[in-house]
């Protein structure tokens, strides 16, 4: 299913920033530092399973539960 990485993403943006558009930033900023640039991925980017690691992996360091 394409777009997973995005909603991946965007959910731990939602989890850590509770919809303040400030902290959605910094959050955005921190993936982007670890290597995980938001704005790279969207709806139709197909799914590398290396990438969903990192984020999962990222999410865990982050605090965020991803399903």
């Amino acid at each position: 299913m394409p777009g997973k990485i995005k909603q991946m993403i965007e959910e731990i943006v939602r989890q850590r920033s509770a919809t303040n558009p400030m902290l959605a930033g910094i959050v955005r900023t921190k993936l982007l530092l670890k290597g995980l640039d938001p704005a790279k991925f969207d709806a139709s980017s197909p799914d590398d399973p290396i990438v969903i690691q990192k984020i999962m992996a990222t999410a865990s360091e982050m605090g965020v539960h991803l399903k």
